[in-house]
Parts: structure tokens; sequence; C-alpha cells
């Protein structure tokens, strides 16, 4: 209960800041100039965020959620208020609530970094919890288990799209789905982001991200032609609709009568893989957000990237459902093959089969290797002590140490699970467990953001507010660093920057 209240809380924390007058604040000062354009920051927040997922989930979960909903909704599977319910579902788990969390995040880490010119570190953002910087062993200790929860984050993410690609090779080269075959394939994916993480955002991830979107609207487009587009498009619209007008509702449902194991399984799971994101993909967005307002940081990493995988949802899931209804095969494949098979038997029935599948397994490959690159580039800052500079060299020894124990997590996941846990349970365990510690520090995190913004003139330490700053923080008795020569300057009118330019006429004043 307490998960599901606290993520709305966050949603409507970033649609406050949006459309307030905090908006406007530039992250990093007046003067601070954007690192990418648009469209990269774009591609990376997408493919850093939800990139890998909606592949695996985009054709899974529509259909889980149509042939099987909750019993205790009385919702009569296959009809259409189960494909309203798998929508809405879809849209719920995949759009606005998870990039509300990296947003929050993300804007509370940015302004901490660039405008209160704090360590750039994810427990930097607990400054106005104590009016100071946070002690050495309490910046250990959250820094610590956000790289722990990102850890088990990632693992089961890798875990997912690892054998989501083996199904793909088996039905495909008819090579053999096991456990051998994902280490295999494990290995390769660490190998390559570990060397695009070395190559550093600029080059790395910004290639890579670019490419990985351009790749997923091509197979939209596909899709969307090649498919049932008269049927998507009525769908789409009416379940846009449904989701609009049944938003809450969806998000706090915890079946307290009835004990349904579906929240469980199903919205907790994602809303706790996403609080394992959040602190080290917000501080990830926070690193390439240098110069832009807070509007248009809630723009491009929230609304825009929200927006896509609605739209992506509405095609690969409506196409689902309609080939679901048309051929009643979909749902009999993933009963007895699992999940990882949904979407390469969602292709059967699609023109150039074995061509498009490829496509697919190299989206899949890519959004694995863009996402895990963020991460390790992220937790390799978080490894090495830096003080006020973003930008500090790394080195390369860090980033292959953390690639390769991410690797190892999900490797021990999936050649653990077995019995009674299938692999994807078992990916959900760790998520989930990953995640729960992040509740409590997130909660921290978004009451920190509330206050650096109602009183950032107070904690702003850019130029553009500086001195306001001084004379603020001098008010409240809440500044050691100032002197009394400084004080008397300042109730002059003398800017603390001019001071010692000032100093004559600072003694005439006194």
């Amino acid at each position: 209960m307490v998960i599901s209240i606290i993520c709305c809380i966050f949603l409507f924390i970033c649609l406050w800041i949006m459309f307030s007058k905090y908006g406007s604040i530039k992250l990093g000062g007046k003067d601070a100039q954007p690192t990418m354009s648009y469209w990269n920051w774009f591609c990376i927040s997408l493919t850093a965020g939800i990139g890998t997922g909606i592949l695996f989930w985009g054709i899974a979960e529509p259909i889980t959620h149509f042939m099987n909903p909750p019993e205790s909704m009385g919702i009569i599977p296959g009809s259409e208020s189960a494909a309203m319910f798998a929508m809405n579902t879809s849209f719920t788990h995949w759009t606005f609530y998870p990039y509300s969390m990296y947003a929050i995040s993300g804007v509370c880490i940015a302004f901490a970094i660039y405008n209160m010119k704090l360590p750039c570190r994810v427990s930097s953002v607990l400054y106005p919890l104590f009016n100071k910087k946070v002690n050495y062993k309490l910046e250990s200790l959250i820094d610590n288990i956000c790289l722990f929860a990102m850890a088990g984050g990632v693992a089961a993410i890798l875990g997912v799209g690892t054998m989501q690609i083996s199904k793909g090779l088996n039905i495909i080269l008819g090579v053999p789905n096991n456990k051998f075959t994902w280490i295999i394939i494990v290995t390769i994916i660490v190998i390559t982001y570990i060397i695009s993480s070395i190559t550093g955002i600029d080059k790395g991830i910004k290639w890579i991200s670019d490419k990985n979107t351009k790749l997923f609207i091509g197979l939209m487009v596909f899709i969307f032609v090649l498919g049932p587009t008269s049927f998507i498009l009525s769908l789409g619209t009416q379940s846009l609709g449904n989701f609009a007008s049944n938003f809450l509702q969806i998000s706090t449902y915890l079946s307290p009568i009835d004990g349904s194991d579906w929240p469980r399984w199903w919205p907790i799971y994602y809303w706790a893989i996403w609080l394992a994101y959040a602190p080290l993909n917000g501080m990830f967005f926070a690193m390439i957000s240098k110069g832009r307002t807070i509007r248009e940081f809630m723009v491009m990493n929230l609304i825009i990237p929200a927006l896509f995988g609605m739209i992506w949802f509405i095609i690969f899931g409506g196409a689902a459902i309609h080939q679901e209804l048309s051929y009643g095969d979909l749902w009999s494949s993933i009963q007895s093959s699992g999940m990882e098979v949904s979407l390469f038997a969602f292709l059967t029935k699609y023109p150039f089969v074995k061509i498009l599948s490829i496509f697919f397994i190299l989206a899949i490959f890519i959004s694995i290797v863009t996402m895990c690159d963020s991460v390790t580039t992220t937790i390799t800052r978080l490894s090495i002590k830096s003080d006020k500079n973003e930008k500090a060299k790394t080195s390369y020894k860090i980033n292959i140490f953390w690639g390769v124990l991410m690797a190892s997590m999900a490797i021990v996941n999936l050649i653990c699970a077995g019995g009674k846990i299938s692999g994807i349970d078992a990916t959900k365990q760790i998520a989930t467990v990953a995640g729960f510690p992040i509740l409590f520090f997130m909660i921290a995190l978004a009451f920190c953001l509330v206050k650096m913004l109602v009183n950032h003139k107070l904690y702003d330490r850019t130029d553009e507010y500086k001195d306001e700053a001084y004379i603020v923080k001098t008010t409240k008795h809440e500044v050691e660093d100032i002197t009394t020569t400084e004080v008397d300057a300042m109730s002059c009118g003398l800017s603390r920057n001019n001071l010692i330019l000032d100093n004559k006429k600072s003694d005439e004043c006194k």
C-alpha cells in the first residue's frame, strides 16, 4: 500500500514542479550551456530508462493481462473489458510512473551538483535535511545501498533480456536454449557494454542510444503499417480514454479482501524495480542535463519518454491482442514455452519473419548494452572520490569490475532458477528485494527536492543567486563560512564576489 501511494505522490510532485515557477530554474545557472541536443537527450533517456523492458514486455504483458486478468476483478478473459485492463495496466507500469521516479531523483541530484555545488554523489541530495554536507559514514551507506539496488535491478533486466535473446536464437537458428547459452550471451553483452562505457558518454552512449532509438522507431512503423492498423488505432484511442478515467484506480489496486497475488507479482514488482533504478538512473540523467531548465528536464525525462512508451504498447499490445483474437495461439505459446517466447511467436504472422526476428534480437542486444552502459558509467562515478567535479576521470578497471559483477549476478540468478521458480519469477524476486530499501531514501529525496526548490535562492550557489543566498543564510544563522567583514559588506549592498576588490569601500561602510 505504502509503495503505491508514494509512487503516486512522486508523479504529482514532478507535474507540480514542471508547471510551477520553479520549472524555469536553470541547472548550472543562467550561463550554463547544454552538453547535447534534444534528440540525443531523448534517446539516452528512453534507452537507459525502459528501452530493454518494452522489447520483452511489449507483447508479453498485454497478452497476459488480456487472457489472465485477476479473478478478483471479475473480468472475463479475452473480452473487451480485459483488453482495456491489459492496455491500461501496461500504460501504468511502463510510462509515467517509472519516469517520475527517474525524474524526481535526477532533477534533485542535478540541482545539488550544478546549483548547490555539492559533490557528484547521490547522497548530496540530503543536504537540506541537515543544512550541511552529509557526513562520510552516512554518505557511504546511502551510496552503497543505491549501488546494491542498482546492481540487483540490472541483474534482473539482464537476465530477462538474455532469456529472450536465447529463445530467439533457438527459434531462428536452432541454437540450444540452455544455461550454457545464457552464459555465452551474458558474456558477449558484458564485454560490449564495458567497452562502450569506457569510451564515455559523448562517444559510446550517445552513439549507441541514437541507433537504438532509430531501430525502435523503425520496428514500430513496420508493425503499425503491416499489422492491423485500424484495430490498433481503435483500441489505442479507447484505451487512452479508459486510462485517463481510471488512472488512480489502476495504480492503487491491491486486492485487500480477496488477497490476490496479482498486485505482488505485477505492480509491486514494477514499483520495486523502478525504485532500484531511480537513484543511479537519476544521477545519470543529471550528469547530462547541465544547461537545461527543470521544466525541460521534466519534459525530456518524463513526458516524452512516457508518451513513447504508450505508443509502443498501443502498437505492439494492440497487434498482439488482435492476433490472439484472430488465431488464438499466442497465449498458448506463452503458456507452453514461457514469456520469453512471446515476441517471436508474435512475429510468425508477419512477412520476412526470420529477418524481422534478427532485427528484434539486435534491438534487444543494443538495448541491454545501452542500459548497462549508462549504469556502469554512473556506478563507476560513485566508486571514486570526487568532490565537485562531475567530469572527474575514472579508471577503466572500475568499469570492468562493476560490469563483471552485474553480469555475474545475472548469471547466478539464471542458473539457480529452477523447479517451481522460473527464470522470470527469479528476476522479479531479485528486483523486488533490491528496490525495497530505496523506498525510504526516495521519500527523503522527494522532501529535500521540494525544500530545495521552494527555498532555491537560499541553496543556489550559482552566480545568479549567490549573493541573495548568502544574505538569506546569514539572516537565518545557517552558514558558518561568512566572516563579519563579508556580512557588513553585503549589508551595504556589496557583492560577495567583489568583496576583495571593494575592501576599501567596505571599510568606509563600517
